[in-house]
């Protein structure tokens, strides 16, 4: 679970992570009203098609990195995502947001959106299986409440929001089968993956507490944090990894299929449905990946699923779900 950007029209709207690394989306309370013109697909078909493109990220992830080092795989995903949303930004005449300080700011966001979690996710795939690394993308929003009580003054905790915090995190044990001293799972492989996650819940918080209000456009502000994350890998790259000698099918279209529809394309349908439906649907689409990644993995990757796994995610998930719950008025 990646994040959603602050709203450009209202500084108080709440801001929802969204899933496997997608760059930011406008959020509102309510659909615009620019978009309640009736859509040529409907949303609840972009929405099935997103949890799938993000459940498929992990195995695209996991065949990319059997060719590829972590850090090139990263680079390829940024590449060809910011070439999608490249496309649309042209198409659409919008216009790069202005001032040193704005791209300070996304600068940031895009190391701890994108750059960064891109990255541990590849290196976390060369010793975990992708299934556990989808369910460890969705502790995001535990993360996100632990981190937003200590950075945001306005997000107080509530017995509930604690309580899903709690669960959730007895959930990751459960994934990760503590009772039996964590045999089987590489700890190394694990942390980085939930490193990954919790990356993405403080970029989130960051760019709430920094680019909220910016009246830039959505696309706007994600094509710039695209760029700029391509920019910074495509400097880090050459210096720990070198060309690779081939360029085998599957893994290169792994790596084409992650950037242009996992982060590219992704990023427009989530735009769209936030736009008709609201933040409140689009984030639902959190609590598919894992279970649309554990059965990529077990059935196209023949990776191994035992029972803790899955019984764990639904911990997960629940406690997640707790957290993004809103107390009644």
């Amino acid at each position: 679970m990646a994040m959603s950007a602050p709203s450009t029209r209202r500084p108080d709207a709440v801001a929802a992570p969204s899933p496997a690394g997608s760059p930011p989306a406008a959020v509102t309370d309510a659909p615009s009203a620019t978009a309640r013109r009736r859509p040529v697909v409907d949303w609840r078909v972009n929405w099935a098609v997103l949890a799938l493109i993000w459940g498929f990220s992990f195995l695209f992830i996991k065949v990319g990195t059997e060719a590829y080092a972590p850090l090139q795989v990263a680079l390829g995903r940024m590449a060809f995502g910011t070439a999608v949303l490249a496309a649309a930004f042209a198409l659409k005449r919008e216009r790069l947001p202005r001032g040193a300080r704005a791209w300070g700011h996304m600068a940031v966001a895009a190391l701890l959106l994108n750059t960064l979690p891109f990255t541990l996710f590849a290196y976390a795939e060369l010793t975990i299986p992708s299934t556990l690394a989808g369910i460890c993308n969705a502790t995001t929003p535990l993360w996100s409440m632990v981190l937003s009580v200590v950075a945001l003054s306005d997000d107080k905790p509530t017995r509930q929001r604690v309580a899903g915090v709690g669960i959730g995190f007895v959930g990751v044990l459960t994934v990760l089968g503590a009772w039996q001293g964590f045999s089987g799972t590489d700890p190394a492989g694990t942390a980085m993956a939930l490193g990954a996650s919790a990356s993405y819940a403080v970029g989130w918080i960051y760019v709430r507490r920094t680019l909220s209000g910016s009246g830039n456009s959505a696309l706007s502000m994600s094509s710039a944090q695209l760029l700029l994350g391509t920019a910074q890998l495509a400097v880090l790259t050459p210096l720990f990894t070198s060309v690779p000698a081939s360029f085998p099918l599957w893994p290169t279209l792994s790596v084409v299929a992650l950037g242009a529809l996992g982060t590219g394309i992704a990023f427009l349908l989530q735009y769209g449905i936030v736009a008709e439906k609201g933040p409140t649907i689009a984030t639902m689409v959190t609590y598919l990946i894992p279970v649309i990644a554990t059965a990529a993995g077990v059935a196209l990757l023949n990776e191994r699923l035992t029972w803790n796994e899955p019984v764990g995610a639904l911990v997960v998930l629940a406690g997640a779900a707790l957290t993004q719950r809103r107390p009644a008025r």
